[in-house]
């Protein structure tokens, strides 16, 4: 299988001098003390031998981002612990490193994957590594090895170890032509950042190797994912995020977003929920393997009225970021999951309410909280 020489040290070397925070981390550092190729040949540090059941033996690449930790821990419930490896290049947080398997992983290192997958006998994988939107449209070029090359990878030793491969997609896979109001599953996509049209590129590859190589490719196109245990990075969705954090702290928030500005939103427990049940649902039921999944739909004026029924004194005001504004509205304002809903019964657990209320329980209360009450 081809390599791209030399590509994993200089993405390295890159990230390195741009400290690059980018949220899911896959390009190549050190581990210290431990080469990847001794991490692959003796099945990975801290990982176990795995007993023989039916269980799936799960990969999950940039496992240390918004959703890879909650994923290993709803699969571990699942599957047991030591049956789920999550993977990364980057140092794990001790409660992360001791709470499962963990391994050193680079998806740019076709070797070093390859090995990885044989030496545990990996039967389903994760693919969650990426460069986001925003550090891909800094750096073009390392947006495009780390989410396409790496896909590459990816997608060639899933095919010759016959593995189920899980890649997810985006809202942000659709463009300024694409119907927003709702979006369907097939319809025209035409994204203006390297991250979306990254993201086309790995739902057309994951479906023509399923034609081409009867591979189980599967992904869903998540909305944006709102989560109380992540701190708002500076994206476009992720005022839904910085408006809980800004009630508690201050009692003032500034969106950066029109008011009237409706975006899919979902909350974290039900976009892992979904991905598992994707992943679980019977083959012969899958009519497509790119699904849309919906939870709610709302705009920053909505989701403002719904936390000043906690926080009745939220001052809110409005001050448009016009980059963010743009993307916005190239956007879908809600997607069609029809399909997800009748394929494999998918139906989401949590609308508004809910999830104002669940993110202030997480989030802690304060004495504005305790007087609204």
């Amino acid at each position: 299988m081809p390599i791209i020489k030399n590509v994993s040290r200089a993405v390295s070397r890159v990230l390195q001098s741009s400290g690059c925070g980018c949220g899911v981390s896959i390009v190549p550092v050190r581990c210290i003390g431990v080469s990847p190729r001794q991490v692959a040949s003796d099945a990975g540090f801290h990982s176990v031998t795995f007993a023989e059941t039916d269980h799936p033996r799960v990969l999950i690449t940039g496992g240390l981002g918004q959703l890879g930790v909650g994923l290993a821990k709803l699969l571990r419930k699942r599957f047991g612990k030591n049956n789920v490896i999550l993977s990364d290049i980057r140092k794990p947080a001790d409660n992360v490193f001791y709470s499962g398997p963990f391994i050193y992983a680079d998806i740019l290192d076709y070797k070093n994957l390859r090995e990885i997958v044989v030496n545990n006998r990996i039967t389903w994988l994760f693919h969650y590594s990426a460069l986001l939107s925003a550090v891909g449209e800094a750096n073009v070029p390392l947006a495009r090895a780390v989410n396409i090359t790496g896909l590459h990878n990816v997608l060639d030793i899933a095919a010759e170890h016959n593995l189920r491969l899980f890649v997810p997609s985006t809202i942000g896979a659709f463009g300024p032509t694409s119907p927003r109001d709702p979006t369907p599953d097939l319809c025209i996509q035409r994204p203006r950042t390297i991250y979306g049209v990254s993201k086309v590129h790995a739902e057309l590859m994951g479906e023509y190797y399923h034609y081409r190589y009867g591979l189980d490719f599967r992904c869903l196109r998540y909305p944006g994912i709102i989560s109380a245990d992540s701190q708002p990075g500076g994206g476009t969705t992720d005022y839904a995020v910085q408006i809980f954090h800004d009630a508690i702290k201050t009692g003032k928030f500034q969106c950066n977003l029109k008011p009237d500005t409706r975006l899919p939103m979902m909350y974290i427990d039900d976009c892992l929920k979904a991905t598992l049940e994707v992943m679980e649902a019977p083959a012969e039921a899958l009519s497509m393997r790119t699904y849309n999944i919906s939870a709610m739909s709302f705009t920053p004026e909505e989701l403002a009225q719904e936390v000043q029924k906690h926080i009745p004194e939220l001052e809110v005001t409005y001050n448009v970021d016009e980059v963010r504004q743009a993307i916005a509205d190239s956007w879908p304002m809600k997607f069609d999951d029809r399909n997800a809903r009748r394929d494999w019964g998918w139906k989401h657990d949590y609308d508004l309410p809910e999830l104002v209320t669940t993110m202030f329980s997480f989030l802690g209360s304060d004495s504005r909280i305790a007087q609204a009450n």
